[in-house]
């Protein structure tokens, strides 16, 4: 099979198979705070990954892709420019409530860099990339619990990439409706679910709960 032909299987813009493009469910959203998404490369195709819903919907959003992104030109030109204050949402030691980064913020939009990933994967990529250790860190609230019932989590109050996001914003702009975010994680959800083999997910989402 030819790279041409296996690429026609996948949509162009979500990069998801055509079967279960999310483009549909995706509704553009403005706000004045900017997700800058650093993606592990290894999350990149994975078909039930949701980094997408955010760069997709957020008019401002910016997705990069690698590991250690130390010396990446793009990444340090916009944590450069002043007219923004950077964060890292990460629950590192000294971590900020976001009213908190809001008020240190002065007035300025916040620009807050979202690493995708595993729990370990996160955590490797914040280690190499260096330009990321002089930014404040911020922390959602800790009572969070995520609904990524079609995927293995840690723990019940870890969070999605898009789930992360949502709440994020949520809490930065609350007079923004940022619930299209949600609906098209729902949607992508169902469809996945819809497509499983009959028994599938209630069994392994009943083993789920048990681990809980």
């Amino acid at each position: 099979m030819t790279k041409e032909v296996s690429m026609s299987r996948y949509c162009p813009k979500c990069l998801k198979a055509k079967r279960a493009c999310i483009c549909q469910w995706i509704e553009p959203i403005h706000c004045d705070t900017q997700l800058i998404i650093l993606q592990h490369s290894s999350e990149e195709k994975r078909p039930l990954g949701t980094a997408r819903i955010l760069s997709l919907s957020l008019q401002n959003a910016r997705l990069f892709i690698g590991e250690d992104f130390s010396q990446h030109d793009e990444l340090n030109a916009l944590l450069d420019d002043e007219r923004y204050q950077c964060v890292v949402l990460y629950p590192g030691e000294g971590a900020r409530t976001v009213s908190e980064v809001k008020t240190e913020a002065g007035g300025k939009p916040l620009r807050v860099i979202l690493l995708d990933g595993t729990w370990k994967k996160a955590f490797k990529m914040w280690k190499l990339s260096s330009n990321l250790h002089s930014l404040a860190l911020v922390k959602l609230a800790d009572d969070l619990i995520g609904d990524y019932r079609i995927r293995k989590a840690p723990s019940s109050n870890a969070l999605s990439t898009v789930e992360a996001g949502f709440h994020l914003l949520e809490s930065i702009e609350p007079n923004v409706d940022f619930t299209p975010l949600i609906t098209a994680f729902n949607e992508m959800i169902g469809f996945q679910i819809d497509n499983m083999p009959k028994g599938v997910f209630e069994r392994n989402y009943l083993a789920k709960l048990d681990k809980q």
